[in-house]
């Protein structure tokens, strides 16, 4: 068999990083960890072939010599995938799809010959062995969650690693909260799999192998369900390999803002080389959290979780919701105020949504206020349901909010506000592409941009005051000149 393995394209988002990637080289921000997991999967002897189409083109001639084409993508991707399936089913090359997007929306996708839904470990097997046998099916599910300790390595043969910024790896699926606006529960269950600590330490030596340095994603949607698995296995685990190969990765994680409560367990993840955390904050009012079941930050000093992180060294980067039926007519000014005054430099706001298997799709399906199709993307501007605030009124603020934080004197107040106290636990790596990013930053943001005077200020602060956050004074700067472009009106 020869397969095409396509991980379509992501627009211009938030998260996406375009216009930062431009400064250090890079073609991708992360390396698409799902589908070179699928790779290890099929059986030996199959020629595989990777078409990331965030960091090459889609050719025709894979296309034809393929005997199936594989897909899998999440709702972000879906104007990519598209594409993609018309021109297959132009070439006629038969498609298979897989992954959150087609789980979620496969009556959708009628013209894709073969669903692999939900885990693949599960059920990619039954799709291999009945097309062995010469009786593939349309469909196929399952209700079991996969035991992550059988699940193999990804295969990284497949990808040009010069080509990223960030590797990727999975410790954990599932997540023990159940955020109404959330659909990962329903994806993955509330009791939180794990792989073992020799998997995570073999993915490290197969990614220090390749000569991967830098940054490494652990994409769990939250790190530290399993606590105690965590702190008395893996941590201690990669503490001892990090120490004996040179301390050559730092780690960006998500977890849940009850981290700050647990004083051993930060320590370890900074010892560890973790330097970054995302945190669904959501909101500072009481009453919207209760409405999403955002319980693990009910009744807490937010502000307070976060400082408390930061101290260990950890980075918060967190995200930030309006569109709430409870939110009150001053929730705009509350959440600027937050986010300057918490120092949280990528703060990523969005307007409410509802993914296809949250509690909230059904609740508004049954309220009648569904309108149009989830995009995946909540800082496009959209959402699928009728608010109970006036719309342009809810529009109206979502933009102040945006406007104000990235504008050029907040953001970098904020940054600065940030570094002041903040002392990074890993050691950042000189390289040529550093150098140039850091060129490329004068040019464009000391001289190109109209907040070059805030740059400037920067630039000469982290230099003569603290000299050690220097570096990360121009990553920031950088991107906050990709947020400024991906929200409208601020480039």
């Amino acid at each position: 068999m020869n397969i095409l393995l396509v991980y379509p394209e992501f627009p211009d988002t938030y998260w996406s990083f375009k216009h930062a990637l431009k400064f250090i080289s890079k073609k991708s921000a992360n390396v698409p960890l799902g589908i070179l997991t699928v790779a290890s999967m099929l059986p030996e002897g199959w020629n595989k072939k990777l078409a990331d189409l965030n960091v090459s083109r889609l050719k025709d001639k894979d296309i034809i010599r393929a005997d199936f084409v594989f897909i899998s993508a999440i709702s972000v991707q879906s104007a990519s995938v598209r594409q993609v399936i018309d021109r297959c089913r132009e070439l006629q090359t038969r498609i298979v799809g897989g992954g959150p997007l087609f789980t979620e929306e496969h009556e959708h996708y009628s013209e894709i010959d073969h669903m692999v839904l939900n885990e693949a470990e599960i059920t990619l097997p039954l799709f291999i062995e009945d097309l062995k046998n010469g009786n593939p099916q349309k469909i196929y599910r399952s209700d079991k969650f996969a035991d992550l300790s059988k699940s193999p390595m990804p295969d990284y043969s497949l990808i040009r690693p010069a080509d990223y910024a960030t590797a990727a790896i999975q410790y954990t699926r599932g997540c023990p909260y159940d955020c109404d606006f959330c659909d990962i529960t329903a994806l993955f269950g509330r009791q939180v799999r794990t792989k073992t600590s020799g998997q995570i330490i073999s993915e490290l030596e197969q990614l220090f192998r390749i000569g991967w340095r830098g940054s490494v994603f652990f994409v769990d949607d939250n790190f530290i369900g399993h606590r105690k698995r965590l702190k008395t296995e893996l941590l201690p685990a990669i503490i001892s390999w990090m120490k004996s190969n040179g301390h050559p990765f730092n780690f960006i994680t998500e977890a849940s803002i009850n981290m700050s409560d647990d004083n051993e367990l930060m320590a370890l993840m900074a010892q560890a080389g973790f330097a970054k955390v995302f945190v669904g904050i959501e909101t500072p009012d009481e009453n919207c959290l209760k409405e999403c079941n955002k319980l693990q930050n009910k009744n807490r000093e937010l502000i307070g979780s976060v400082n408390k992180i930061q101290q260990y060294g950890i980075e918060v980067m967190a995200g930030f919701i309006v569109g709430f039926d409870n939110d009150p007519p001053n929730i705009f000014q509350r959440q600027i105020d937050f986010i300057q005054k918490s120092g949280i430099i990528t703060a990523m706001v969005g307007l409410l949504n509802a993914p296809r298997l949250s509690k909230l799709y059904k609740r508004l399906k049954e309220e009648g206020r569904l309108t149009t199709k989830f995009t995946g993307d909540n800082t496009d501007y959209s959402m699928n349901f009728i608010p109970v605030m006036d719309k342009d009124e809810l529009l109206k603020g979502y933009e102040k909010i945006v406007h104000e934080i990235y504008s050029g004197k907040s953001y970098y107040e904020r940054v600065i506000r940030f570094l002041r106290h903040y002392n990074p636990t890993f050691r950042d790596r000189i390289s040529f592409n550093k150098i140039m990013a850091l060129l490329k930053s004068i040019l464009y943001l000391g001289i190109l941009t109209k907040y070059r005077r805030y740059y400037w200020k920067l630039f000469f602060w982290s230099i003569f005051t603290k000299p050690k956050v220097f570096p990360l004074a121009v990553t920031y700067s950088i991107y906050g000149y990709h947020f400024r472009k991906v929200f409208r009106g601020l480039s």
